[in-house]
């Protein structure tokens, strides 16, 4: 697999210095699968089942995790790398998703998939979740095979799982934070 950086594509975009601004309006419209009616509940979209978390090489914050032994549950996977300026500036939203959820049943699990060679270590992505105040479970996606297996193409990346094991969002770049969340509701009340 090729693998292409977050900076060529957006040079490839004609985006160069508006990379920033142009992933939050890109990512206005990434949700657009779903129907918008005022504060009426979403409707949420089934893009098949999840794929199992594969070729993690380690975990941070947990012991392994499976899909497969969190059935019944909702699942946030935020596909991220500590680098990423993006990712930092979605982290907070998706703390907090966890400390709202997830006694209602929500499982996060950030799924550290590295861009540059220093963000292989794991050491350095202790340290960043520690310095970002990320206290879920973290994949350590060194060679993107779950990364791969989602078919995801930048960073952040948010998949939704519902109860059942169904994709039912997929949300690259930052924005819609108020969208996401109320998606995350309507999946915690089936």
């Amino acid at each position: 697999m090729v693998s292409i950086s977050r900076r060529a594509l957006l040079a490839a975009a004609g985006l160069g210095a508006l990379g920033a601004t142009g992933a939050v309006v890109w990512a206005q419209s990434a949700l657009t699968s779903f129907e918008r009616a005022g504060e009426e509940p979403l409707v949420l979209g089934d893009r098949g089942p999840a794929p199992e978390l594969t070729g993690i090489e380690g975990w941070l914050n947990s012991e392994p995790l499976a899909l497969s032994r969190l059935a019944g549950r909702p699942v946030l996977l935020d596909f991220w790398t500590f680098d990423c300026i993006n990712c930092v500036r979605t982290l907070p939203h998706v703390r907090k998703w966890h400390s709202a959820y997830a006694e209602r049943g929500l499982a996060v699990i950030g799924v550290h998939s590295p861009e540059f060679p220093h963000e292989r270590k794991r050491e350095r992505v202790a340290a960043a979740a520690a310095r970002y105040g990320v206290d879920y479970p973290i994949a350590l996606d060194t060679d993107h095979a779950t990364w791969d297996a989602y078919g995801v193409r930048y960073w952040p990346s948010l998949f939704l799982i519902d109860q059942r094991g169904r994709i039912v969002m997929r949300h690259e770049g930052e924005g819609e934070y108020a969208t996401i969340e109320r998606l995350i509701q309507t999946v915690l009340t089936r």
